[in-house]
């Protein structure tokens, strides 16, 4: 559990309502059903007119991303590379055929099988940094849904206290009707800013620095492949991956 981003959600959105009882208003006054249906409504149907369904579902299973990481587990990377670099020292890269099966991810055993099958050095880093990139180019786009939509809801935002304000123009000879159009219209504005600068963008930033950490990792595995191909001393591949974790 990524305990810094359910308090730093819990800090942004309480201090803005802590803001409004500071300032004598009531909190019932940000509550403006219409106002949100028309932010939410409006910036979820621009982000999916805009997306791939693949690219649009990706995004909402990544959402848990913020809050529980994916387990990153460089020290079992680095473990594992150093373990078959002293075997294929010792005994030969077909020795390590047998720990294919013991991995769980698939791009570790295509690595893994590519190493075994006495790929060069260069080809194997060129196939699986291109891999690498494909599957980051993937993740990337379903964080920038995110990021769209932080982009799009200050827009729906105004559109909505737009939408308000004409409610008020058309009532001005009702004033019974016109404190409800004007709360629609500055609240759409409040929801609209307020969830692209508090929920959305930060989330799609969360998102893209996990991914940068997954791929860095991937990157990792590979480098400590390409050494125990080109046959680097264990205790140099080994340096050389922490190099990527700190």
């Amino acid at each position: 559990m990524d305990t810094i981003s359910l308090f730093g959600l819990l800090l942004g959105v309480g201090a803005i309502i802590f803001g409004q009882i500071l300032e004598g208003g009531s909190i019932m006054s940000l509550v403006q059903p219409t106002a949100m249906l028309i932010v939410l409504g409006g910036t979820l149907g621009a982000v999916m007119l805009q997306s791939q369904v693949s690219v649009f579902v990706a995004a909402f299973k990544m959402l848990g991303w913020v809050f529980s990481p994916p387990a990153m587990e460089p020290e079992f990377r680095i473990e594992n590379i150093a373990n078959w670099s002293q075997m294929a020292r010792k005994e030969g890269l077909l020795a390590l055929e047998d720990e294919v099966e013991r991995l769980n991810d698939p791009f570790d055993q295509k690595g893994l099988n590519l190493l075994v099958d006495g790929a060069e050095p260069e080809r194997l880093r060129e196939l699986l940094d291109v891999e690498i990139a494909a599957w980051e180019a993937q993740l990337k786009l379903a964080a920038k849904v995110w990021e769209s939509a932080g982009g799009y809801s200050p827009t729906i935002g105004i559109l909505g206290a737009v939408l308000g304000l004409i409610h008020v123009m058309e009532n001005l000879s009702d004033p019974s009707k016109l404190g409800a159009g004007i709360a629609v219209a500055f609240v759409a504005t409040v929801y609209g800013v307020g969830l692209a600068n508090l929920i959305y963008l930060p989330i799609a930033k969360k998102l893209l620095a996990i991914i940068s950490r997954l791929v860095a990792l991937r990157e990792m595995y590979v480098d400590g492949l390409v050494g125990i191909a080109n046959g680097d001393n264990p205790r140099t591949i080994e340096a050389r991956m922490r190099g990527y974790v700190g």
